[in-house]
């Protein structure tokens, strides 16, 4: 895998340079970090498109949630989108003054109006928001140590798995049913087809439907070579061991098994890797304000793991071929905002299907993929109001919530293990030959 990728001019190469020397090492110790390990989710939403009827009783599906005496205190303790001792303190003051607010507008307000208002305000900020959000305070949600829950094979698969990645490709990809989709399992089978047909209506799309494809196309590869990476390769005695998966990674990317498939799957995933990196380095200013903490309770540590993402950002801003996001959306206003409403709910679409995922741990990273994606989404779109965020007291206009924050930024490390893998993979492969 090397050369160009299409729709931007950034080489494989220099990705796999910059990864491997830059961005790897940090993005690993960031992710182990307290503030970036514990991610609260809610994994017993019900599929709302389909009765799931595929649920994974595997163990290795299962999920460990997090014993409330291990959430360091201000994670525990801040609301969603505070991340500043500051505005972890003030919290019972705002309610209060919320509130008062509310009661101006009617003192004879039932609670249930005040709580409408308050829901009212939550779609209003909603509005820029790329994915389903999980409500943080049903019963339900509960944070995950994600260092204890790697995501891995587990053995889900079957048509339950398959599903998942139909709908998603085929109701939310902007494709035609006539358009047949390469090596789509669920299909029935075309003969000769070998995909062209599809390739030639893709690159017939507009920019921006031919980019929302590729990330997921890029993203679904990245869940594949992680997989394939972390593969229960044997379990004697009741002790596992875990690998990568030469023969695995085979069946899902090699050119002669997939009919040409696999590298173009491949090349997605870098491109889904650019447009994250970009989002990181348009996210930097915002970070930047001494405003903002990382705060878990622990000063010593918060300080660090700042200073660890601000270098990272100091890194993506040194990448000298980022994707040219201004070359979306840029046609006639009115076109461009129907289109990007259109990219926005077809992914908010995809964010609602993960909930669809029979087995706990991939409906987990699926979760926090698909949000961080979106995350990332949100900042390439919002640029101006990161722009013109004030400095010393929260923003208003273009705000993170502590999900988003800790998605985006695993969602990220995610991709750049996939990077260092799929190096790992070539490495195993020279050496079978």
């Amino acid at each position: 895998l090397t050369g160009v990728l299409d729709d931007c001019l950034c080489d494989i190469e220099s990705i796999d340079d910059f990864n491997t020397f830059k961005i790897f090492p940090k993005i690993q110790k960031l992710q182990e970090r307290d503030y970036f390990r514990y991610y609260k989710v809610n994994l017993k939403r019900p599929c709302p498109f389909w009765a799931d009827d595929g649920h994974c009783s595997i163990k290795d599906c299962h999920v460990e949630p997090c014993p409330e005496s291990k959430i360091p205190v201000g994670i525990k303790a801040g609301s969603s989108n505070k991340y500043s001792k500051a505005a972890n303190n003030s919290k019972e003051l705002e309610d209060c003054e919320q509130a008062n607010k509310l009661g101006a507008v009617n003192s004879t307000l039932s609670n249930q109006s005040k709580e409408a208002f308050i829901d009212w305000a939550r779609y209003d900020d909603s509005q820029d928001h790329f994915c389903e959000l999980d409500d943080e305070r049903s019963p339900d949600a509960q944070y995950v140590d994600l260092l204890l829950n790697p995501e891995r094979y587990t053995g889900y698969k079957g048509p339950s798995a398959w599903r998942v990645w139909n709908s998603i490709y085929e109701e939310n990809c902007f494709k035609p049913r006539s358009v047949y989709r390469p090596l789509n399992p669920l299909a029935p089978s075309r003969g000769g087809d070998d995909g062209e047909s599809f390739y030639t209506w893709l690159e017939g799309l507009c920019l921006e439907k031919r980019v929302f494809y590729k990330l997921i196309s890029g993203l679904h590869a990245s869940i594949n070579l992680h997989l394939c990476a972390n593969y229960l390769l044997e379990e004697t005695w009741g002790k596992p061991r875990w690998g990568p998966n030469v023969k695995e990674f085979t069946r899902r990317f090699d050119p002669a098994e997939t009919k040409g498939e696999g590298p173009r799957r491949l090349k997605n995933l870098y491109f889904l890797y650019l447009i994250e990196l970009r989002a990181l380095s348009k996210v930097a200013p915002y970070f930047e304000r001494a405003v903002v903490d990382l705060y878990t309770g622990n000063g010593h540590e918060d300080a660090e793991s700042k200073a660890l993402l601000l270098d990272i950002f100091r890194d993506t801003k040194s990448f000298h071929m980022h994707f040219d996001e201004k070359s979306m959306f840029a046609g006639d206003k009115k076109g461009a905002k129907s289109l990007k409403e259109e990219f926005r709910l077809h992914f908010k679409n995809i964010s609602r299907i993960m909930d669809c995922v029979g087995c706990d741990k991939c409906r987990l990273w699926g979760k926090l993929q698909t949000q961080g994606l979106g995350t990332a989404l949100k900042i390439l779109f919002s640029e101006k109001e990161i722009q013109s965020l004030p400095e010393n007291s929260p923003s208003k206009g273009f705000q993170l919530t502590r999900q988003e924050i800790v998605a985006l930024v695993n969602a990220f490390g995610r991709l750049s293990t996939s990077i260092k893998e799929l190096q790992n993979f070539k490495i195993l492969l020279q050496q079978t030959r």
